[in-house]
């Protein structure tokens, strides 16, 4: 299925910065030059309140994206209609200029589980998160970014490598892809693999967004190392190094720098983003293009 170009996701080539609301008086006090805003969709469901005034202000000022944690795209389970209703709504008061889920599941018959927990890549389940992603789209009117797994285990009767199941699902929904690369450096140590080679075979065309953010890192119960997508700390310098090869290939595409944890002051996070601008900045005129936009509007 095939969507409008105009309900596309279209996140100026820049860093932006996860929203929060302790942010909010330096953000509207300096308007500072960061290249959108991301919140996560199920904190602005209600009618009102403090939450949609702060929301309201900066959107006009921002390119904004809603990045949801609440679909749960993989259950076995139907969509949430209600869900998808609110978000439909949360969609046409802002009409974010992009808006992304993760390939995970959180629901199971009438409860939901406060995780984002992972699947078999099998035939069974890549029907399902087909059907799932294109209801979503239908629902919304707009394309949705499906957002790379952090994992921490592997399922015997998976047959489908990550890759091909995200390459499909896009293939078939004309959804895009959200490419986490902090999501890659966590499951490639935890799997013993090649966040390299992942990076070199995803599809770079298909994305549409990039996300970054800081893991703690401790040792399995035989040893090894372990990696926990955190989002607590700065992004570390090997996921840093994993970025710039990932902007290599796909060219300057929107970033955000995601810190949901141990939230720190807004200079920390600005600074955080101008590394990521300085990387999209270089790639910008390795391939010629005029310099990136400044602080970009909604």
């Amino acid at each position: 299925m095939s969507y409008e170009p105009l309900h596309a996701s279209r996140l100026p080539p820049r860093a932006g910065i996860g929203f929060k609301p302790e942010h909010y008086g330096d953000v509207l006090e300096t308007e500072p030059d960061i290249g959108f805003l991301e919140v996560h969709a199920e904190n602005y469901m209600g009618e009102g309140g403090m939450p949609h005034r702060m929301l309201a202000e900066l959107s006009a000022r921002y390119a904004l994206s809603l990045h949801g944690v609440g679909l749960s795209i993989g259950a076995a389970r139907p969509l949430d209609r209600a869900h998808l209703a609110r978000l439909r709504l949360l969609i046409d008061r802002y009409k974010p200029q992009s808006f992304s889920e993760h390939l995970a599941w959180s629901t199971h018959d009438t409860g939901f589980l406060n995780d984002l927990l992972p699947l078999p890549y099998t035939p069974e389940t890549l029907a399902r998160v087909i059907d799932h992603v294109d209801e979503v789209q239908q629902a919304t009117g707009r394309q949705m970014l499906l957002e790379n797994p952090s994992t921490y285990v592997l399922f015997e009767e998976s047959c489908i490598d990550e890759i091909d199941f995200l390459d499909a699902v896009a293939e078939r929904t004309g959804c895009g892809l959200l490419l986490d690369v902090n999501n890659v450096m966590v499951s490639a140590v935890n799997h013993g693999l090649d966040p390299l080679a992942y990076v070199d075979r995803f599809p770079v065309e298909r994305v549409g967004e990039i996300h970054l953010a800081g893991y703690d890192e401790t040792v399995d119960g035989a040893g090894e190392r372990l990696l926990i997508d955190a989002h607590g700390s700065r992004v570390r310098e090997d996921v840093f190094a994993l970025y710039r090869h990932a902007i290599r290939r796909c060219g300057p595409v929107a970033t955000l720098i995601e810190w949901d944890n141990d939230v720190p002051g807004f200079a920390i996070l600005h600074d955080e983003a101008r590394r990521a601008d300085a990387v999209l900045a270089e790639e910008a005129k390795r391939r010629g293009f005029a310099t990136l936009p400044r602080r970009a509007s909604a």
